[in-house]
């Protein structure tokens, strides 16, 4: 936790000290879905989707002309709904993103595409409906041995969009785990958090 933190400070105090730094907000709706393999079932399964959000800080860090590190911190739901049960996993996640953009003229605005890791910590987390026993916590000790979920992630992350002139965004991102989520592995059990969205922004000129 405190090694996550860190880094999230200093990659965002980093983004200050470049004199055009571009700041912005995004926020949209996030669609999540959840891959299991031995969990609800015997064998690999992929959730019905959660509708969750996204929304948070960014930060566009340039390196060279069209060219930037895109990071900044960003609370993303994540989780999804079993297919062979009534149970449902609702998460809720602060994620750093370290993305490299590419920012081409295209019109009067700019094309935006990203591509980079992210890592992420959970700072909320449910399961809803579980057949007899109703709710639990998926992150704290009050979550079974079956349930439990580490609060760390990391996987990759892309995203498309457009920047239009007076600083409004518009885009599309998806993130994919590549952590395994489950506290107890035993049986070869796995938990990867999988998302998409759409979201809307304002980035804010550099000075």
């Amino acid at each position: 936790m405190k090694k996550v933190l860190l880094s999230m400070a200093a990659i965002l105090i980093a983004g200050v000290t470049f004199g055009q730094a571009k700041w912005g907000i995004v926020a949209g709706p996030q669609f999540s879905s959840v891959a299991t393999k031995n969990f609800t079932s015997n064998g690999k399964e992929t959730s019905k989707i959660l509708t969750s959000i996204r929304a948070g800080v960014t930060v566009d860090i340039p390196l060279a002309d069209e060219f930037y590190i895109g990071t900044g911190l960003l609370y993303s739901g994540k989780g999804g709904k079993f297919k062979n049960t009534d149970m449902k996993v609702s998460l809720g996640y602060l994620q750093l993103p370290i993305n490299f953009m590419f920012k081409p003229e295209v019109g009067s605005g700019r094309l935006v595409l990203a591509v980079g890791p992210y890592i992420a910590y959970g700072v909320s987390g449910k399961y809803k409906d579980i057949p007899l026993v109703g709710e639990r916590k998926a992150f704290d000790d009050e979550a079974t041995a079956l349930l439990k979920l580490k609060r760390f992630d990391a996987g990759g992350n892309l995203a498309i969009g457009y920047e239009m002139p007076m600083g409004l965004y518009f885009g599309l991102n998806a993130d994919l785990g590549m952590v395994n989520a489950f506290d107890n592995t035993n049986n070869d059990r796995k938990f990867k958090n999988t998302s998409f969205g759409v979201s809307v922004g304002y980035k804010f000129s550099g000075r």
